[in-house]
């Protein structure tokens, strides 16, 4: 019961960092309906960059949260711009994934150049820190990245919710032919959201580090990973990717825990199985487009 509970408090904790990486997937493909496979990459980017803050100025990871979801809101707008925007509406579903398959390409090639490909970590002075509250270990950066993800959704929920560009996403993601005919641009909404879920996948990269040792290849297990989810909980929408995000790292953790670390990793996808069998939109997803 003992090593149950203790999978369960790590699964949660983790899943704020999940969760966070999923929200920017979700939201790009419920604006663009574009399957980002570039969204692990620009996660271990920002891994790489908060690292290299960390090592040349000294830079806590999570106070460089404001820096690297800039770097990567940029990128991700120019991928929009550059690379998907060209492409022709009817095609964009299928092509879109051989563009964003390329761009995660171009960064490894990117990060393998100005890092190599060694394993690299962030090492802090409470990297090891830990409380312990009735037994149970609870680790101090998991903690904090977790009530980091919290936050950052919360605040991704507002705005979503609460101010005008997040009224034009919801309005583009429920039918974009009407959001445009109602006076909303299409096209500049597309690129900000683009960039949004980059810069979401930018402040998970930052506690990526902390948490895991990381290299340039690292991004193919995170996108199998972060599309699970996204399909679990149901494509375009942010509250499955949050509960899918729950479910993945909560069954992952208790599996490694109680029965074995080997089986945990094909856990999720048996869910995934489950539950796709039963509701194919996924647990929150809706046969027709989708809502933030």
């Amino acid at each position: 019961m003992h090593a149950l509970i203790q999978g369960v408090i790590l699964g949660v904790l983790t899943a704020g960092v999940y969760a966070l990486m999923a929200s920017g997937q979700t939201l790009i493909f419920g604006i663009m309906k574009v399957i980002n496979l570039a969204q692990g990459a620009m996660v271990i980017l920002a891994a790489y960059l908060s690292y290299q803050l960390h090592a040349s100025f000294g830079l806590d990871p999570f106070l460089a949260i404001p820096i690297t979801p800039v770097a990567l809101f940029v990128i991700g707008v120019a991928v929009e711009v550059l690379f998907l925007r060209p492409l022709r509406q009817g095609d964009k579903a299928e092509l879109s994934l051989l563009v964003t398959f390329a761009v995660a390409l171009l960064l490894e090639g990117v990060i393998s150049l100005g890092w190599k490909t060694t394993y690299r970590s962030i090492n802090t002075s409470y990297a090891n820190s830990s409380w312990t509250v009735f037994g149970y270990q609870i680790t101090l950066v998991r903690l904090w990245a977790f009530l980091l993800s919290i936050g950052v959704l919360v605040a991704l929920y507002l705005l979503l919710n609460r101010t005008r560009f997040g009224r034009a996403v919801r309005a583009t993601v429920q039918n974009p032919e009407s959001a445009q005919l109602l006076g909303v641009e299409s096209r500049l909404v597309s690129a900000l959201g683009f960039g949004l879920g980059s810069a979401t996948a930018a402040a998970a990269g930052s506690v990526y580090g902390l948490l895991y040792a990381f290299h340039p290849g690292s991004h193919y297990d995170l996108i199998s990973l972060l599309l699970s989810i996204v399909v679990l909980g149901g494509l375009g929408s942010i509250g499955g990717a949050v509960l899918g995000a729950l479910i993945v790292s909560v069954s992952s953790s208790v599996v490694a825990a109680t029965i074995s670390p080997a089986w945990s990793a094909m856990t999720f996808f048996v869910i995934l199985l489950g539950v796709l069998l039963v509701r194919p939109q996924g647990l929150f997803g809706s046969p027709v487009r989708g809502a933030i």
